[in-house]
């Protein structure tokens, strides 16, 4: 190894490198004489020893194509048997048409090599070779050590393969772009949006923006504004928009109390004049209004005049949805949390509904048990022992199942003649029954004709209002994103502070706006959908959800796509809007938490 031509297996000493440079120093010194350069060419045409390797590892060169000076650079003292063979940059490419050449060991020279003239003599070689090549029909040649030769197919030359990994990564790897996320049918209670840009435009509006902005509700008009904004405060279409998207019409409405939420809010009411608490004849005034408003409310959503509306009582909370919406052909509604007691009222009055996460429970329950049967066949007792055991744990499991073992004490007194036995089966499913009481499991989902029974059913019910405590006497709560008898027009509260964030050792600008209110599934998206060119496609939401509403993201069982075309334009709302709350909701038993847009494209969380 240590006489190999060109190589140095070994490092050098401090001294013996300056040796050497003092060396090659006197070595050009005296080849940069006229009688020096033509002795020196003239040896290494004639001289065996012409052939030298470079100082990077590659094809032997001649001196007549090294440096100017015709000294040899030296050999890479830290070079070893590993590092000396790169095929890439002894790889010679040549095009289609074999005029243009590229060597990677032509470089290597044309780094070395100052003279102009031997350059271009090199280059000359370099294209006569692919030339030759071209004629010859072979695209690549790599040239090793021991002058072994490879060759690469046809179709990895002509594949246009990156160079780098950021440039797979940027070609592979890039982030699809989107527009949308996912329908949320859950009441928020406040939402925290920031950004880097400035939110003051939504704040303090013009009583013109604000009247604009209140018209344009009522009258169901939507303007448009530029998506390229460049200053939002001063686009008055943008901040009369952003007026129209805080509108929500409730009914009762009683400035001195907050009648949303109205589960376990009785802190919130507690201190408040109730002069209805003790008054029968106010109460029953109230419970006419709110009968007449639901009712109003029922026939709009009917006739797709109203999308949505939710009705927000002291236990549980109703949602009625209008045929098209979560990719519903009818009319359904959700009651959520619910207990035995209403759901035996519902039977009573022939509401026929379902329990849709009960029923999926269930079924793969059924799922797992068929399964685990098949299994406990294929893998049947080998000895008599095991037979027996079988038998027994299989009777015990049927005396069980009976309420055999749980009255065994009859027999033994002799009085198990005397005593009516329970019906197990019924314990048990009534069991089942009160475990799922006022949890997200007790979902109750109606659908067609049986949600106009449910109305009725929530107008002559007694429980839907409370008879005694905070709440006693007081209707529930009528929310809904378009106008009805009965119902006053509320606006969402926005107010917007600037703060410094510290990022890194820096500290930024931060830019937030809080929304408080019952928030409404459309007002969300209007407001999202407004901030999106105004702050150039970046910003963030926090979402603050009324737990019980969160399971109404589910989808009912019965649930199934809309027969034909939705005219949308008879909602009252914003066509797009609309058309998110068409597609299912795939959210599940969870809410949003936060929504972020990052260059005009959005994530989410649950």
């Amino acid at each position: 190894m240590s006489e190999e031509s060109g190589y140095s297996p070994s490092f050098k000493r401090p001294s013996e490198i300056m040796r050497m440079r003092r060396k090659r120093a006197r070595s050009e010194a005296f080849s940069s004489s006229p009688s020096g350069d033509t002795s020196g060419t003239e040896q290494g045409a004639s001289s065996p020893s012409s052939c030298v390797r470079p100082f990077s590892p590659g094809p032997l060169f001649f001196n007549n194509h090294t440096r100017s000076g015709g000294g040899v650079k030296r050999r890479n003292p830290f070079a070893n048997i590993e590092n000396r063979h790169s095929p890439r940059k002894k790889c010679l490419l040549f095009d289609d048409d074999g005029q243009k050449a590229e060597s990677s060991t032509a470089r290597e020279g044309d780094f070395h090599n100052r003279d102009d003239l031997a350059f271009s003599e090199l280059m000359s070689k370099v294209e006569d070779m692919g030339r030759q090549e071209k004629h010859k029909q072979q695209k690549v040649f790599s040239l090793s050590e021991d002058d072994s030769l490879f060759e690469e197919t046809e179709e990895d030359v002509k594949a246009p393969l990156p160079k780098s990994p950021q440039a797979i990564s940027r070609l592979s790897i890039a982030a699809p772009l989107c527009t949308e996320y996912p329908a949320d049918w859950s009441l928020k209670t406040r939402l925290l949006f920031t950004s880097s840009l400035s939110l003051s435009w939504s704040e303090q509006p013009k009583a013109q923006e604000e009247a604009s902005g209140l018209s344009q509700h009522c009258r169901a008009q939507f303007s448009t504004w530029p998506h390229n904004l460049q200053e939002p405060k001063s686009c008055t279409e943008l901040r009369c928009a952003f007026q129209q998207s805080l509108i929500y019409w409730q009914h009762p409405s009683l400035s001195w109390v907050p009648l949303f939420p109205r589960i376990n809010a009785e802190r919130r009411f507690t201190g408040t004049s109730a002069p209805w608490a003790q008054d029968a004849e106010l109460q029953q005034g109230l419970m006419s209004e709110w009968s007449a408003s639901l009712s109003s409310l029922y026939s709009l959503l009917k006739t797709r005049l109203c999308p949505y509306f939710y009705v927000c009582s002291y236990q549980f909370t109703v949602l009625f949805r209008a045929a098209g919406l979560a990719s519903s052909g009818s009319i359904n509604a959700l009651v959520s949390p619910t207990t035995r007691g209403l759901r035996e009222a519902m039977k009573a009055e022939g509401i026929k509904f379902s329990l849709p996460l009960v029923e999926e429970r269930t079924t793969s329950r059924e799922q797992q048990n068929h399964c685990d049967e098949e299994r406990q066949q294929k893998n049947s007792c080998d000895h008599k022992d095991d037979e027996y055991c079988s038998d027994d744990r299989e009777a015990d499991d049927d005396d069980d199942a009976d309420g055999g073992g749980s009255l065994s004490w009859l027999k033994e007194m002799g009085v198990q003649d005397k005593i009516k036995k329970p019906d197990s089966i019924q314990l048990c499913k009534d069991g089942r029954a009160v475990n799922v009481d006022r949890k997200p499991e007790s979902v109750v989902y109606v659908e067609g004709p049986d949600t106009f029974t449910l109305i009725n059913f929530l107008i002559n019910c007694k429980s839907v209002v409370a008879a005694a405590g905070s709440q006693a006497g007081l209707p529930p709560t009528i929310l809904a994103p378009v106008a009805f008898r009965g119902a006053a027009m509320h606006s969402l509260k926005a107010r917007c502070v600037n703060v410094k964030s510290q990022v890194g050792s820096d500290y930024q600008n931060i830019s937030s706006m809080e929304i408080t209110g019952p928030i409404l599934p459309s007002s969300l998206h209007a407001i999202t959908t407004l901030l999106r060119p105004a702050q150039k496609g970046n910003f963030s939401a926090t979402l603050y959800t009324h737990a019980p509403t969160a399971i109404l993201n589910i989808l009912g069982t019965k649930q199934q796509g809309a027969s034909g075309p939705v005219d949308v334009s008879t909602f009252g709302l914003n066509p797009a809007s609309i058309q998110q709350l068409m597609q299912p909701s795939c959210l599940g038993k969870t809410a949003l938490t936060q929504i972020t847009m990052n260059n005009y494209s959005y994530t989410w969380k649950k």
